[in-house]
C-alpha cells in the first residue's frame, strides 16, 4: 500500500483552528466605504461569526457570497478574538481572491479570555468570548449606520448578540449551520428542561422525542448534564433564537420535511413563544476553488473501479488514539476492501498547536502500508474531502457526521458509516440513521474502543451487501433531490431569494 503526504495541502489543527481559517477564507478585506452624499447606498447585511469555529466559517461565509452576489453589501464580522490568536496566525494575510464584490471583513477588537469558564470547555468558552464582544459589535453597527443594515445575521455561538440587534432596531436571524432536525432540538430544548437533577438519565429519562424527530438517547444529545455551563447556554440559546425574525438553516425542505414542518407549525417551542420563520437554504458548501495542484490521492482514485473505494475521515478535530486507529487498520485489512483513509496525529502535548503530521510506520500495525499496497492508500493529516466524495470511485464514507461532512456525502450520493466523535455529531447520528437512512451506526462509537471485528464487518457490510446497495441508492436520491433545491425555481433557491428580497425593501 501507498502512503502519501501532500504538505503544502495539509491542513494543521490549531487550538482555536485559525490556520484552517486562513486558508478557508483567505485575506480579510476593510469595511466597505459608505455611500457618498447624494449616492444611493445598498442596503448592508451584516453576518456575526464566531472566529474559532471553522466548521460554522464556512457555511456563513458562503452565506455571505451568496447574498453579495444578489446585489446586497454583506459583512462579515468576527468577534471573540484574544491576543493569543493574533500572535498564533493573522488570517488575514492570505490571499482573498475568491471573494466576490460586496464581500468585506471586519475584525472586533480583542477581548481577554474569560475567568469565569473552565479552560477545557471549548463550548462555554466559544460562547463567552463572543459574548465579550457584544459592546465592540454595537458600535460597530453604530459606526455603520444602523439605516443602512438591513439584517444582522448570527452564528447561534454568538446568540446573545440578538439583544444588540433589537436595541439598534436592526432584523436579526439565526443562521443554524446543521440539519432542520438539530434546529428543532435546538427550539425545544426549554421543554426537556423538567428536572433540576444533575443528569437527564438520573431522572428516569432515556431517550428525548423532539417533535419531527426519531427518538435521541440521553447520551447521544450534546449536553446532558444540567448542571453544566453548556447545558445552561444551550438553554437559554432555545430563548434567543425566538426572539429573533428568522432562522436559516444549512440544510433543504425535502431532505427533512417532518422537522421542518414540526418548527413551521410552532411544536418546537414551548408555550407563550412565537416561532420565527424558517429559511432552508441549504446545501451551502464551500465554493469548489481551482487549484494547478491536484491533489496525489485523486490521482490514485482516478485508477480505481466505480464505488469501490470507502473513504475515512473524521474532521478537523477528529483525533484517534494509537490503539483505536490501530484497531481501524486491522479492520481495513480484514475487510479486504479499498480504501482512503486520512490519518490524523494521535491526541498529545501538541494540542493546543499547529500539530505535526503523524509517523504512520510508528502509528500503523507492523507491515500494514506494505501488507496493503495496491488496495488503500492512507494520506497524512488532510485531503479534499469535498473532490473525494464528488469521484466516480468512492462508494462509502465513514465520518464522523459534522453536517458539513454529511452534506459533501449527500451531495456526491455516497452513503455513510456513521462514527460520531464529539459536539453535536452524535445527534447527527440519530438524524441519518434513524431518520433520513442515509447512513448505517458503528457499534460502540460511544464505548472507548470500536474494535476491528467491527470496522471490518461494518465497511464489508457497506461495500458488498445488499443492505449496502440499498443505501446507497437512498444516497443517490438524495442527491437529486439536493441539486434539485439548489436549482432555479428549486426550493432552497427560492427560499433564499425571498430573504434577500426582505433585505433589499
Amino acid at each position: 500500500m501507498q502512503s502519501k503526504t501532500h504538505s503544502s495541502d495539509a491542513k494543521p489543527q490549531h487550538s482555536r483552528h485559525l490556520y484552517s481559517l486562513a486558508q478557508a477564507l483567505g485575506r480579510a478585506t476593510v469595511l466597505p466605504e459608505m455611500a457618498s452624499h447624494g449616492e444611493k447606498a445598498k442596503k448592508h447585511v451584516v453576518v456575526y461569526a464566531p472566529p474559532a469555529m471553522i466548521s460554522h466559517l464556512v457555511p456563513l461565509v458562503e452565506l455571505g457570497k451568496l447574498v453579495a452576489a444578489h446585489g446586497l453589501e454583506v459583512t462579515v464580522v468576527l468577534g471573540g478574538l484574544t491576543e493569543d490568536d493574533a500572535a498564533t496566525v493573522s488570517w488575514a494575510e492570505s490571499a482573498a481572491t475568491a471573494h466576490p464584490a460586496g464581500l468585506s471583513f471586519h475584525r472586533l477588537p480583542h477581548v481577554p479570555l474569560p475567568r469565569d469558564v473552565p479552560a477545557h470547555d471549548y463550548v462555554a468558552q466559544t460562547f463567552a468570548l463572543a459574548r465579550a464582544s457584544n459592546s465592540d459589535l454595537r458600535d460597530f453597527l453604530r459606526a455603520a449606520s444602523p439605516s443602512q443594515a438591513s439584517a444582522l445575521v448570527l452564528d447561534f455561538y454568538c446568540g446573545s448578540a440578538v439583544d444588540v440587534g433589537a436595541e439598534l432596531g436592526i432584523p436579526t436571524y439565526f443562521f443554524y449551520t446543521s440539519s432542520i432536525s438539530g434546529q428543532a432540538g435546538l427550539l425545544y430544548y426549554p421543554m426537556v428542561h423538567d428536572t433540576k437533577t444533575p443528569r437527564l438519565r438520573d431522572h428516569g429519562v432515556d431517550h428525548v422525542q423532539v417533535p419531527g424527530n426519531p427518538p435521541i438517547q440521553a447520551y447521544d444529545l450534546p449536553e446532558e448534564n444540567a448542571d453544566s455551563q453548556g447545558y445552561s447556554l444551550f438553554l437559554a440559546l432555545g430563548e434567543q433564537m425566538c426572539k429573533s425574525h428568522g432562522l436559516i438553516v444549512n440544510s433543504f425542505r425535502s431532505l427533512e420535511p417532518r422537522a421542518a414542518d414540526a418548527i413551521a407549525n410552532g411544536l418546537c417551542t414551548p408555550p407563550g413563544r412565537r416561532t420565527p420563520p424558517l429559511h432552508c437554504i441549504g446545501p451551502l458548501l464551500k465554493s469548489e476553488e481551482a487549484s494547478a495542484n491536484r491533489h496525489e490521492c485523486l490521482a490514485w482514485l482516478d485508477a480505481q473501479p466505480e464505488a469501490s473505494v470507502v473513504f475515512l475521515c473524521f474532521g478537523t478535530l477528529g483525533r484517534f488514539s494509537v490503539e483505536q486507529t490501530r484497531q481501524v487498520a486491522r479492520g481495513l485489512e480484514r475487510s479486504g476492501q479499498r480504501f482512503l483513509w486520512v490519518v490524523r496525529r494521535p491526541p498529545g502535548e501538541d494540542d493546543m498547536q499547529k500539530p505535526a503530521d503523524p509517523d504512520l510506520d510508528a502509528l500503523l500495525p507492523c507491515g500494514f502500508l506494505a501488507r496493503t499496497k495496491g488496495k488503500g492508500l492512507v494520506v497524512k493529516s488532510w485531503a479534499p474531502q469535498r473532490e473525494v466524495l464528488a469521484h466516480a470511485a468512492v462508494g462509502g464514507f465513514v465520518t464522523h457526521c459534522g453536517w458539513n461532512s454529511a452534506l459533501e456525502a449527500i451531495m456526491g450520493g455516497v452513503p455513510m458509516l456513521a462514527w460520531p466523535m464529539y459536539a453535536e455529531q452524535r445527534m447527527n447520528k440519530v438524524f441519518l440513521v434513524e431518520g433520513l437512512q442515509l447512513a448505517v451506526a458503528v457499534e460502540g462509537y460511544n464505548k472507548e474502543m470500536v474494535g476491528d471485528e467491527e470496522v471490518a464487518a461494518k465497511v464489508r457490510w457497506l461495500m458488498e451487501s445488499d443492505g449496502g446497495r440499498e443505501l446507497r441508492e437512498r444516497a443517490r436520491a438524495a442527491m437529486g433531490r439536493a441539486k434539485e433545491a439548489l436549482s432555479d425555481g428549486g426550493e432552497s433557491r427560492t427560499s433564499l431569494l425571498e430573504l434577500v428580497g426582505q433585505w433589499k425593501r
